[in-house]
């Protein structure tokens, strides 16, 4: 009884696990990746990625990666940041870990500020500190099927500093 017991209970640690690593967005046709993606149905190709902050203030960020399914393959980050300073600009990073050395183990530090393509572009926040904006990134040079370790963070575009950062990902060029 008891093995039946423990048996029961890794299985439902795996089935909720599986759970929040991938999931249906009602407007998306394919699976959805988050942290702790065990790549059960195939390569991360949508990321949403959590942003923390100051857990004092409330500090939040939210990016929705999309990579569409065409030709241009052109990913787009739409970025929600909640909580900052008002009437503010913040600029969103990334950096990426050597391609297909994915490990869950995001440890480069070499950043780089995200926007309209090759334009860097500001998220500026309103009057209570919220602010959003659609950027997007072309990774055409990038061979399809490679694979990446990738985190992000905002930082103040005044200051640098950093505010916001996530938890490392891993997507794959569609």
């Amino acid at each position: 009884m008891r093995k039946l017991i423990v048996y029961a209970t890794l299985l439902f640690v795996n089935i909720s696990l599986f759970g929040l690593s991938c999931s249906k967005d009602p407007d998306e046709k394919e699976c959805v990746c988050t942290i702790g993606h065990l790549n059960p149905s195939g390569p991360c190709y949508n990321l949403d990625v959590i942003l923390k902050g100051d857990l004092k203030s409330k500090q939040f960020g939210f990016i929705k990666f999309r990579q569409d399914p065409d030709t241009s393959r052109i990913i787009t980050l739409k970025t929600t940041i909640q909580n900052l300073l008002p009437n503010h600009e913040y600029l969103l990073q990334r950096a990426v870990d050597a391609a297909n050395e994915v490990d869950g183990n995001c440890a480069s530090s070499t950043w780089l500020t995200l926007g309209k393509g090759l334009t860097a572009q500001s998220i500026l926040t309103d009057a209570h500190g919220n602010g959003s904006e659609e950027l997007w990134r072309a990774v055409t040079a990038v061979a399809r099927g490679t694979s990446f370790d990738i985190h992000f963070q905002v930082i103040d575009a005044v200051t640098l500093e950093v505010v916001l950062t996530s938890d490392c990902y891993q997507y794959t060029v569609r």
